[in-house]
């Protein structure tokens, strides 16, 4: 099976050894998307939770069209957030971004994230 380096520039680019995302065969894997510009390579929010939220979803929509899908095709989505207090409102914002079904999903907590953000999501994607 061949595979596919993604990248887009409407997406941070890589900040470390890793791609936005790999196609392999009709599967995507789609790297952790943290809440930065694309444009600035800069945190967005100044500390809000909501405003990292969807930035990250952005991203991630971003990414997802540079390799031929949408979130519509996301089969499983990772988050993790510095903060569980915040579930509430990540499943909020998430609900923006992605219509039923649902894709599967799994919330960690986590002690801490890249750049000081609150929220971090990888996803894996199948297209058509």
């Amino acid at each position: 099976m061949s595979r596919q380096i993604i990248h887009t520039d409407k997406a941070p680019a890589a900040i470390g050894a890793y791609s936005q995302a790999v196609k392999a065969g009709n599967t995507v894997y789609l790297s952790g998307q943290i809440p930065l510009d694309p444009a600035t390579m800069e945190v967005v929010g100044d500390g809000d939770f909501r405003a990292e939220a969807h930035r990250v979803f952005q991203n991630l929509r971003a990414v997802a069209e540079a390799a031929g899908g949408s979130l519509d095709d996301i089969v499983k989505l990772n988050a993790y957030l510095t903060d569980l207090s915040e579930f509430a409102v990540f499943n909020e914002v998430m609900a923006e971004y992605f219509a039923q079904p649902y894709p599967a999903r799994a919330a960690v907590g986590v002690a801490a994230l890249p750049k000081g953000v609150q929220v971090e999501a990888e996803a894996v994607m199948v297209l058509p």
